[in-house]
């Protein structure tokens, strides 16, 4: 339970929060000033603290600082008498996690501490799954470290230790296959095999037999007796691909297979248990599909025990960053970064692609740069103009593609300004107006 240390001047409202607490199950220590708040907190280990933003000898903001310096993952929330929306402000920069004026409402303050106690749960989890990753040295690398990702590996460090199924929901290029072989690797049947079924590049009519295997003879061309993916998984994990893509008529086999946890290879009366961990993954939306008739309702909530949504990279774009280091240290052969326009560049590109995205423009980048540094004019055409292109007034956006086609003609031509002016079928002098106007420069 979460250690809670309450400063404050006023018995009476030290007393009145302290019981409270207590009865909800916390554990709390008091301190009349700041003085002794900060012996206290050199003393114990707490999580949190609640201070008077305003006492006799030091200020809130003054003890929250010391705090801070001695513990910077400590949660603190300010209580004041005055409070202004500068004084909250302040208070938050010298990382306060929440603002409250008194009187004091006591179930907001519980609140508020319940969701701070389950943002550190997350950090935690999220921390004790990096650890791990790190320490075993598996064969998986997550990068990121932005609150949306710290919420997927924290549900994963709670959903990977039990035997059920889990859908894993995503768009194109999230790494939803990444995410199943870490919950494989971070579960009881690590040891055993992940084999990964992709629901959507198997022909319908080989479908049934890549699942359960067949005997000799089933059909034309099983010359001999073949194993499916649920018999080679045996003992560990079946990861089916885009199960969106499995033909409705095939969703009753599943089906069966799952809850029976036994299979019959085709052409075969001779029934085979398969004890198996099953992940799925989808880019679609499978309870819209239900509910049209595309996808069987119990299917999906077999399938759904567990739910775990990877964010689009545009929903996490503090994690950009540290993923443009990871690709360039993978991918370039020589020291390389990008100047701040282009990372900034980079950062506000939408990656409808993703991830995946992502890393083919910087496999891209690295191999047709010629510098060490890279520049937005290094980066594709559809990055550097997106913001310009998909947003503003008719007129911003002609110029956006006007802007971008002198750009290409430039780049065509090696910044050769007669040949591409010429191209564009426009004079050099206007080609020049254009590119002043703008702000046009070779990347040489």
């Amino acid at each position: 339970m979460m250690k809670i240390l309450i400063v404050d001047d006023e018995e009476m409202q030290r007393d009145l929060l302290k019981g409270f607490l207590k009865k909800k199950g916390y554990e709390v220590a008091t301190a009349e000033n700041g003085r002794q708040a900060l012996q206290r907190f050199l003393e114990l280990p707490f999580q949190l603290v609640i201070l008077d933003h305003k006492m006799p000898d030091i200020t809130g903001d003054e003890v929250l600082a010391q705090m801070k310096a001695v513990n910077p993952t400590v949660g603190a929330i300010m209580i004041t008498a005055y409070g202004t929306v500068d004084t909250a402000v302040e208070v938050m920069k010298l990382g306060a996690n929440d603002f409250l004026e008194k009187p004091v409402d006591l179930i907001q303050l519980l609140d508020k501490i319940q969701m701070i106690e389950q943002r550190m749960m997350v950090t935690a989890e999220a921390a004790d799954v990096t650890e791990t990753l790190h320490q075993g040295e598996l064969p998986v690398l997550i990068v990121g470290d932005g609150a949306a990702m710290k919420e997927v590996l924290s549900l994963i460090r709670r959903v990977a230790p039990s035997p059920w199924s889990v859908l894993i929901r995503g768009e194109t290029g999230t790494g939803k296959e990444l995410i199943a072989r870490l919950i494989h690797l971070l579960s009881p049947v690590s040891d055993g095999p992940f084999t990964e079924v992709n629901c959507g590049a198997i022909p319908e009519n080989l479908f049934e037999s890549e699942l359960f295997g067949h005997e000799k003879g089933a059909f034309t061309g099983a010359v001999a007796i073949r194993r499916g993916r649920f018999e080679m998984a045996k003992g560990g994990t079946l990861f089916l691909d885009e199960i969106g893509e499995l033909p409705l008529n095939l969703q009753p086999k599943l089906l069966r297979a799952l809850q029976e946890k036994r299979i019959s290879r085709v052409g075969g009366e001779k029934e085979i248990p398969v004890e198996v961990r099953v992940l799925a993954a989808t880019n679609r939306d499978l309870k819209l599909m239900t509910a049209e008739g595309r996808f069987r309702e119990d299917l999906y909530y077999r399938l759904n025990v567990f739910d775990i949504e990877i964010p689009p990279l545009r929903h996490r774009k503090e994690d950009i960053p540290a993923l443009i280091i990871f690709f360039l240290e993978k991918y370039s052969s020589r020291p390389v970064i990008f100047d701040p326009d282009a990372m900034t560049t980079l950062i506000k590109y939408a990656f409808p692609g993703n991830v995946r995205e992502l890393e083919h423009i910087i496999q891209r980048t690295v191999t047709l740069g010629r510098g060490s540094v890279l520049r937005t004019g290094d980066l594709p055409s559809e990055v550097r103009f997106y913001k310009a292109s998909e947003q503003g007034s008719l007129v911003e956006r002609l110029e956006a593609v006007e802007r971008e086609m002198i750009f290409s003609a430039l780049e065509k031509y090696e910044w050769v300004q007669t040949r591409a002016a010429e191209s564009l079928g426009i004079s050099e002098r206007v080609l020049r107006y254009k590119m002043k106007k703008y702000n046009i420069k070779s990347v040489e």
